[in-house]
């Protein structure tokens, strides 16, 4: 018979039986991030197949990490208590990675779909106008066909982001690649460096080439220090 746990008593073992599972932790992270329901969960976790994440969800469920309800007629996925309490042990793990081992990120690991994602619910603040609607379209030359263009959409305090475009008028184009763009979100390379550099480009109102850097508060992880190698 085939042993699935690793037949110890000690917690951490235990433990590890639950939380170390492939993908496991990254849905858990989506949890922690505010990613309620199935879509926004993929969104998270783009390579996961749906079968996939919904077994890790209701693996999830049985042991008491997270717990559904139904909104609106659709299922909402929250952590419990004992999930909450997950929180340190996931940053913990950013914390270490970040200096760590990111530094062997292959290209083929940039993702621009994630990177989006993760940039819009970075979004922080913003300076409106008059209708309350801002527009920002994001260019990557060198993203697959079908992901090169992405619209943020300001408005009312929500943002919104859109693969095809909105029919708003553009306020603001920002004009960049993936692996820029990724190494500004990360912590990697400044705005300033990046536009100085002139690997990234804002097209739009100097007011809001100004205030743009202010509205993205950046990956979590971006302020960790870097270790002298």
């Amino acid at each position: 018979m085939t042993q699935r746990g690793y037949g110890q008593f000690c917690p951490v073992a235990k433990a590890a039986e639950i939380i170390t599972e492939r993908w496991t932790p990254l849905v858990i992270r989506e949890l922690l991030m505010g990613s309620r329901r199935f879509n926004e969960l993929r969104r998270g976790v783009p390579l996961m197949s749906p079968s996939l994440l919904s077994d890790r969800l209701k693996a999830l469920e049985r042991a008491g990490i997270v717990r559904q309800e139904r909104a609106n007629g659709h299922p909402e996925y929250y952590l419990t208590s004992a999930g909450q309490e997950l929180r340190p042990v996931v940053e913990m793990l950013g914390v270490w990675g970040q200096p760590w081992v990111r530094s062997r990120v292959d290209e083929a690991e940039l993702d621009v779909s994630l990177l989006m994602w993760d940039i819009r619910r970075g979004v922080r603040r913003r300076q409106g106008k008059r209708d309350g609607r801002i527009v920002v379209r994001f260019e990557y030359a060198d993203a697959p066909r079908g992901k090169k263009h992405w619209w943020l959409v300001l408005d009312g305090g929500q943002t919104d982001l859109c693969l095809t475009d909105p029919g708003y008028s553009v306020d603001l184009r920002v004009v960049t690649d993936v692996s820029t763009m990724t190494k500004v979100w990360m912590g990697d390379i400044a705005f300033g460096e990046a536009l100085r550099a002139r690997k990234l480009q804002f097209e739009g109102p100097a007011k809001l080439k100004r205030s743009f850097p202010t509205w993205l508060s950046l990956s979590p992880f971006a302020g960790v220090e870097r270790p002298e190698r």
